[in-house]
């Protein structure tokens, strides 16, 4: 009996024993709720939260589309070195895009896809990290390794998937990765990247590493599960990650508007306990500071930070993509001529005295034959050895692979004058 009446006022989680109240305090418009599932107020009046009851989260900027800073204490004050390299990596991006688009075009690789307008949010938020850092990209962040130095040759042998290509030629073009500059193989399942990416940061937090995981994805990955999964692990494990979202106004041919009925993506970030801010992905100066402070507190406090850089796909999403079947030539053409990342970024080197013309006119010809270059030798190389097929996926290959390899040399050797065999490496 002794024991039941000790079990009977013990006292639970967030509950007091009713015994211990007097009869005032029961009814008191100050006490508290106590579920331990959330923080609230009682209220004695019915009403329902309506969903656009605040107002739009704003955008944090730097530059106005002149180039002009608006408030000087907020100028990042980086060097005159760092901000040509800033400008140069967009361009030379910008360049590159050209290039492979019109390859693909005709027909001298399987597929492509361009960055266009979305420059300032790669370097932007390239710079801000430490080179150790991991990055988990979807697949619109080639200018992030760009930034880190990865070689034309590299991306160009990728999209050719060449002999040269680290990737063995398995996988589709602008699927980049780099070991050496911590930058994972990109895989084209949408949001995949996002829960593996919390699952990294988790794993760094318990290393005691002092890095951070920054992972990229668009508005339309956020709608996956996998975005809501790893935003809930990231809060409550409080990982060092930074979520850094691409809303360019379109999931391939949906835009926003039938994506979803909240505020953007920002908005989503309280919910699950993520400290969040909305930029403008066109000015570069906004990407980066958002992305150093983040990235700096992530690290500093074991938490997990979420970035809306809201920027627009001037390109269309991919070479099987028409986006004149769903958006006007006006509105692409606005956004590609008043507010965009690169001329925005050259008006404020300009105003600094930093760039001119004739620089400019140097700087496009000197960068479009370094790409020519790249593009030319990749053109040239082999395709890798056709038994890499089955290499890579166990440390000892087992008996069925080595079967399914020997039926291939058997079948090639029989009907090998029905395959273009002379562009592969032997």
């Amino acid at each position: 009996m002794a024991a039941l009446r000790a079990l009977r006022w013990r006292r639970l989680p967030g509950l007091v024993p009713r015994r211990l109240l007097g009869t005032a305090e029961l009814g008191s418009p100050e006490e508290k709720p106590q579920f331990p599932g959330a923080s609230a107020e009682f209220v004695d009046h019915l009403e329902f939260i309506q969903p656009n009851v605040l107002a739009g989260i704003p955008v944090y900027r730097v530059m106005d589309r002149q180039g002009h800073v608006l408030r000087p204490s907020e100028d990042p004050q980086l060097p005159q070195e760092q901000v040509l390299k800033l400008y140069k990596t967009m361009t030379l991006l910008n360049t590159m895009d050209r290039i492979l688009y019109e390859s693909q075009r005709q027909g001298r690789i399987s597929f492509y896809m361009t960055n266009y307008g979305e420059e300032g949010t790669h370097v932007g938020s390239a710079a801000a990290l430490e080179p150790s850092d991991l990055v988990f990209g979807q697949y619109r962040e080639a200018g992030v390794l760009l930034y880190r130095g990865y070689p034309l040759e590299l991306f160009m042998a990728q999209c050719y998937g060449n002999v040269n290509d680290p990737g063995k030629g398995r996988q589709m073009p602008v699927h980049y990765g780099c070991r050496e500059r911590h930058f994972v193989t990109i895989s084209s399942p949408l949001a995949t990247q996002i829960p593996q990416a919390v699952g990294a940061a988790y794993a760094i937090k318990r290393a005691d590493a002092s890095r951070a995981v920054v992972c990229y994805f668009g508005e339309g990955a956020a709608s996956e599960g996998d975005a809501h999964a790893g935003f809930n692990f990231a809060a409550t494990l409080e990982c060092p990650i930074v979520f850094f979202c691409r809303n360019n106004g379109y999931a391939i041919s949906t835009p926003t508007a039938e994506q979803y009925r909240g505020d953007g993506i920002a908005a989503r970030g309280p919910g699950y306990g993520l400290l969040s801010i909305r930029v403008d992905g066109n000015d570069v100066f906004a990407v980066f500071n958002a992305t150093r402070e983040a990235r700096r507190r992530a690290v500093a406090e074991n938490q997990p930070f979420l970035i809306e850089a809201m920027t627009y796909r001037i390109g269309h999403h991919s070479t099987s993509d028409d986006s004149s079947a769903y958006r006007s030539v006006d509105e692409v053409n606005y956004w590609d001529k008043q507010d965009h990342p690169i001329s925005r970024l050259r008006h404020y080197m300009a105003h600094r005295g930093w760039w001119d013309e004739q620089q400019e006119k140097g700087w496009r010809k000197s960068s479009r034959k370094m790409v020519l270059e790249a593009f030319e030798q990749a053109e040239k190389e082999p395709k890798p050895p056709p038994h890499l097929l089955f290499s890579d996926v166990y440390r000892e290959m087992p008996p069925r692979l080595r079967r399914q390899r020997e039926e291939l040399e058997r079948h090639l050797e029989t009907y090998g004058e029905h395959y273009p065999l002379q562009h592969f490496q032997k």
